[in-house]
């Protein structure tokens, strides 16, 4: 797989549409933008080619500094175009775009190759900072990711959003393999035909773009509200599932998604088992280890919340299930002595 770099915008980048990026680019495109300074803000957009906010973000801050000197370089990854001319996370065949960065477990994939040459690069620039930009397909609020728990991490993350997420699985995503590099983030933006989204991603790499340094001082605890990812849930491919009145093993809430970022109390309700089907759902820790039974139970065929915990990224696109997961919980970090 081959990796376009080049040092210029290319022409007609600023009107093109994400569905025909792959006939003006060819491919996956690493652009250099020179700024007032030198070390740049990398920013990757269209890791997955069904969440458009990041280049319409991209595309609506460049027109704006078309006659304008940025103030800091500036380093666009722009990733699965291909997906993106059919509006898809990514293509049957392909890996997906954000399990590939170094760290990966799919050494062996074209594009994990393809992502080291991004990385390495960005390290011989001294990259600044590092942006990942995303969209969830269910009910979420805006917020950002973290990977390690550093002053200049969080300070990062807080400029997006007070809400923020550590996680150290799954493995392979672009903030993970960043970190190693400079501060990094991702940050969730909310459905990608939200325009609040485009326009808040668009100003917070503006705001980023301005920075000259980030504090090495803590985070106030007032203006973060940090979360950790201690799982992930994923429905096993022999279990059929649902949101409607049908005949399935697992049929899911309709609004589950609208449970993401609220601390649901022991015996919520997620769905119901069919009767005389017995369904595990795939429930993994930060070390790989099942933990099912520490999070839900089926109680007269419901199946329910074992402890008290909160749900992020729960989606009802049964496309994305099945590529990815159900979605995942997190509990409250508090300070170490709370």
């Amino acid at each position: 797989m081959m990796l376009n770099e080049i040092e210029n915008l290319p022409e007609g980048l600023l009107e093109t549409p994400v569905e025909s990026l792959a006939e003006l680019l060819g491919g996956p495109t690493l652009i250099h933008l020179p700024g007032r300074r030198p070390e740049p803000l990398f920013v990757t957009v269209l890791a997955h080619g069904n969440e458009s906010t990041g280049f319409y973000a991209i595309q609506s801050l460049l027109q704006q500094y078309r006659n304008r000197e940025l103030p800091r370089a500036l380093s666009i990854f722009i990733g699965n175009v291909t997906a993106a001319t059919e509006g898809q996370r990514f293509l049957d065949g392909q890996a997906d775009y954000n399990r590939v960065w170094p760290g990966t477990e799919q050494v062996d994939a074209p594009e994990a190759r393809m992502m080291q040459k991004v990385v390495d690069s960005l390290r011989a620039r001294q990259a600044f900072a590092s942006v990942d930009i995303h969209n969830n397909t269910g009910i979420n609020p805006h917020y950002g990711c973290i990977n390690r728990v550093d002053n200049q991490f969080l300070h990062l993350a807080s400029l997006f959003s007070r809400t923020v997420v550590y996680f150290i699985r799954p493995r392979g995503v672009q903030s993970m393999a960043m970190s190693g590099v400079c501060p990094a983030v991702t940050i969730e933006c909310g459905k990608p035909d939200h325009e609040y989204g485009m326009a808040h991603a668009r100003d917070y790499v503006d705001a980023c773009l301005h920075l000259s340094e980030l504090p090495q001082h803590p985070v106030a605890s007032h203006d973060v509200d940090l979360f950790h990812t201690v799982a992930v849930v994923k429905i096993p491919a022999e279990v059929s599932f649902g949101f409607a009145d049908e005949p399935v093993d697992l049929r899911l809430l309709r609004n589950v998604d609208h449970l993401n970022f609220r601390e649901l109390p022991v015996g919520t309700e997620l769905g119901w088992i069919r009767p005389g089907v017995t369904v595990e759902l795939d429930v993994t820790d930060d070390n790989d280890q099942s933990v099912y039974d520490r999070y839900f139970s089926i109680e007269d065929h419901a199946l329910v919340t074992a402890r008290p915990l909160m749900p992020s990224m729960f989606t009802l696109d049964e496309r994305i299930i099945r590529q990815d997961c159900l979605g995942y919980l997190m509990e409250r970090l508090l300070p170490e002595g709370s």
